[in-house]
């Protein structure tokens, strides 16, 4: 009888092995799949970083265990060797010391979320003090190029005005909000020369991505401010509906995820013919609402090298929610460039965090 447990005891393992190494092995594949085509796929990537977890835990309780399935799990995880450094750097040592010989720019991204994120306890308690304590906060880390995301203002009408007064220093700007009456969008603001500016519109979509020309030195090139389309979900909501069984709660939820998972390529695929035929380097900044084991990452990275893959250190999450799991966020430079240095700064006043970078071009 104890035999015929313990057989069914590892049967039983083994095949949890490989369901979990199989779908970590999926994710994998969602790099290269378009989720246009295929949008489940892109599901196993989302959630890359636990499946690959729990694949070590298997591994390590094989081992454990001294049983031999614990080749299921090791062979699952081999290709991650290649890709948690899109996740986690242990060192950013291999920069610090090396010297610059170039024009060298410094960069901060941030989804600032409307301006919406009130914590009482770092206080904040009203759209204007978050505001201030945003552009406090930029202003601290005084870089050449600013991109937001999700840029909130009650009055459009007023932008120019407001923003002359906040960001003196700051001579030339480009907004976008993407409809009429809308109070938020993209906003680009640069000490640097602008020689030209534009933008991408999406179908079907209140997302949007713009573009400018900048000069440093005798260096020319374009900085793409891109946000993705997104799940446009409560995370708070959609657990307090799985703990009600609320059902269409539920179902709705699942619409919205393909619906982002499915329009997102379309935009990616926008910008990358945008980028192509663009006559100097591009830089993509910006909320891509996709993680690294991604079709929008792998598009994204073509031809460009990841700020945070070469310069940063820990974890590179920049989403507050169900850290350290999703990193979304991205400052992509051209291969001709060198990152120097790279900050993911945890401060309270938005859903994501900035990415700070300083490029040498």
């Amino acid at each position: 009888m104890a035999k015929k447990k313990y057989r069914i005891f590892g049967i039983t393992s083994r095949f949890l092995m490989l369901i979990v190494a199989a779908l970590l092995a999926l994710s994998y594949l969602s790099i290269v799949i378009n989720p246009a085509k295929l949008w489940p796929v892109s599901l196993s990537g989302i959630f890359y970083v636990p499946l690959m977890t729990v694949n070590l835990l298997l591994l390590l309780w094989a081992f454990k265990r001294r049983s031999k399935s614990f080749i299921i799990p090791l062979l699952a995880l081999i290709p991650s060797f290649f890709f948690i450094g899109r996740y986690v750097q242990l060192s950013s040592e291999k920069v610090e010391d090396q010297p610059v010989s170039g024009e060298v720019v410094k960069i901060l991204n941030w989804n600032v979320g409307r301006f919406a994120l009130h914590d009482s306890d770092a206080g904040i308690d009203s759209k204007a003090q978050c505001m201030d304590s945003v552009f406090n906060f930029i202003r601290q880390h005084d870089p050449d190029i600013i991109c937001l995301q999700e840029f909130s203002i009650a009055n459009v009408e007023k932008v120019r005005e407001y923003l002359k007064h906040r960001f003196k220093d700051y001579t030339a700007e480009y907004y976008l909000f993407p409809e009429a009456g809308n109070s938020f969008g993209n906003l680009t603001l640069s000490r640097l020369p602008v020689e030209g500016k534009g933008r991408i519109r999406f179908e079907e979509s209140a997302n949007l991505a713009i573009y400018t020309d900048h000069v440093a030195g005798d260096r020319h090139f374009r900085i793409y401010n891109c946000h993705f389309e997104s799940y446009n979900i409560s995370m708070t909501g959609l657990v307090r509906a799985m703990a009600m069984r609320d059902s269409t709660v539920m179902a709705q939820t699942g619409t919205k995820v393909k619906r982002s998972i499915t329009r997102r390529p379309r935009q990616v695929d926008q910008v990358f013919e945008d980028i192509e035929n663009c006559p100097v380097d591009a830089f993509v900044c910006g909320d891509f609402n996709d993680n690294p084991m991604s079709y929008t990452y792998y598009r994204m990275t073509r031809d460009r090298k990841d700020a945070f893959v070469e310069a940063g250190k820990g974890f590179g999450a920049t989403y507050s929610l169900l850290w350290p799991m999703l990193r979304i966020d991205y400052v992509l430079f051209p291969e001709n460039g060198r990152a120097i240095s790279h900050q993911i700064p945890r401060v309270p006043y938005s859903d994501h965090y900035p990415v700070i970078t300083e490029i040498e071009i």
